[in-house]
């Protein structure tokens, strides 16, 4: 990474440092919830509050020459378009169905990108206090220690993490499911998800678990985390095993290639609409 974008690591680090703490103070009051694309995708005045704050401070620190791809500005009827120009992509509070139940992990998501290219990624689980962050060529941290993957290469001592995301269709649930009685049964020593892709992708670059996958999450989830991932040691690909395609809303982050070879074979992918393809109604 650029020295030159040093300033805007840190100064990301402590947005989402003061992002995470409004957060936690809102806690048990957050009460009244909105929906986004279906009954089951929530977004709370927490989310829309966060990101003007993240938004906000970081158009105050850079003026105007950065652009921004943020959830809730997306879920508003903003497009979403990556140009060559530095640009912030934001996910104010990744996990907000536990946030609203009150299930602990919740994350702030922020990365940076330049020329189409993520630079750096920081997640904050705010609800741990932990702040995972990674500058391309720097290495990857969880507070100031550095992390790694797990040298793990036996699929059957390995813990996938894996998520059933927000679709309810019964085609598409039958799928999801499908996959993870597939991979349990390989058998690995266990499946396991927190609800918060951000949080997913930092267990897998922490060590915790070898490989996470899904289909259907959105590059303000994963974004940061790629960065993370990678920086860890780890590698980051389309679930068919084909180069990562940040707009895809295909991910596939594991310890190395052999897990991640493994787990492909028993993958059952289906049809999701990419990123750059949404076209929002404005509301």
């Amino acid at each position: 990474m650029s020295d030159k974008w040093q300033n805007a690591y840190d100064f990301a680090v402590q947005v989402a440092r003061a992002a995470g703490a409004v957060i936690r103070k809102a806690g048990e009051d957050e009460i009244k919830v909105q929906t986004k694309s279906c009954s089951v995708d929530l977004v709370t005045k927490t989310d829309q509050r966060v990101e003007k704050i993240i938004i906000g401070s970081l158009k105050e620190q850079f003026g105007d020459a950065h652009c921004f791809i943020g959830e809730e500005s997306v879920a508003s009827g903003v497009q979403i378009v990556l140009t060559d120009k530095p640009t912030w992509i934001i996910d104010p509070v990744d996990g907000t169905t536990n946030f609203v139940h009150g299930f602990p992990f919740v994350a702030v998501s922020i990365a940076f990108a330049v020329d189409k290219e993520l630079e750096f990624g920081v997640v904050y689980s705010c609800l741990e206090d932990k702040m995972y962050k990674a500058r391309k060529g720097h290495g990857a941290f969880c507070d100031d220690e550095q992390i790694q993957v797990s040298d793990v290469k036996d699929i059957n001592k390995s813990i996938i993490i894996c998520e059933h995301g927000t679709d309810r269709r019964k085609e598409t649930v039958s799928k999801i499911f499908g996959t993870m009685q597939k991979i349990l049964c390989i058998p690995v020593h266990g499946l396991r998800g927190s609800g918060t892709a951000a949080t997913n992708m930092c267990l897998v670059a922490s060590g915790a678990s070898e490989a996470f996958f899904e289909i259907g999450i959105h590059l303000w989830d994963i974004a940061a985390g790629v960065v993370i991932v990678r920086e860890a040691g780890g590698i980051v690909l389309d679930v068919n095993g084909g180069p990562f395609d940040l707009m895809s809303r295909r991910m596939l982050s594991a310890n190395n290639m052999v897990i991640a070879e493994r787990i492909i074979k028993e993958i059952d992918p289906f049809d999701v609409v990419r990123d750059d393809a949404i076209v929002q109604k404005k509301k």
